[in-house]
């Protein structure tokens, strides 16, 4: 049996697995993930004066990062389906950058964290925005994506450093 270096997705011969939560305690758990599409100043003001020819992009990619948290694990091999309570985004234009800076919190009592649901919940946010505005911007930039919060579980709190 090798050692698998404390990566609970790989069993003692190196091979992925899903980890099993049945011993686990359901706890609450939330988490907090962050990310920026960065675009032309006259791109965002696209998106927030309501000029984009495929409509609301905000509203729409609130919507598709909250879809996106509820199908993690139909997206994501190794985690675990969970009862998600409650998924929030918010889409924040950003003149300074330009761009939009998207937020996603997630929660859930359950046996295992939601990191994942809100990481893909910003990430497919992200990409609709993109999908929804390529058309007149195809340089955008979507980037630091990561998460800035979890709490709950045996690993218990984490914020990431400003």
């Amino acid at each position: 049996m090798s050692d698998n270096g404390g990566l609970t997705h790989f069993d003692g011969s190196g091979h992925a697995h899903m980890v099993d939560v049945s011993a686990k305690p359901v706890t609450d758990r939330v988490a907090v993930a962050r990310g920026v599409v960065r675009m032309s100043a006259q791109t965002l003001d696209l998106i927030t004066e309501g000029r984009a020819k495929k409509g609301d992009v905000l509203g729409v990619a609130r919507l598709a990062g909250i879809m996106a948290a509820k199908k993690t694990a139909d997206l994501i091999p190794l985690c675990h389906p969970l009862p998600i309570t409650k998924v929030a985004l918010t889409l924040s234009p950003d003149p300074a950058l330009p761009g939009v800076v998207i937020e996603a919190t997630v929660k859930t009592g359950g046996q295992t964290g939601v990191e994942m649901e809100a990481l893909t919940a910003v990430s497919v946010a992200a990409l609709t925005i993109y999908d929804m505005v390529k058309a007149v911007e195809k340089t955008m930039e979507i980037s630091d994506i990561k998460l800035v919060f979890k709490d709950g579980g045996k690993s218990g709190r984490f914020e990431a450093q400003p």
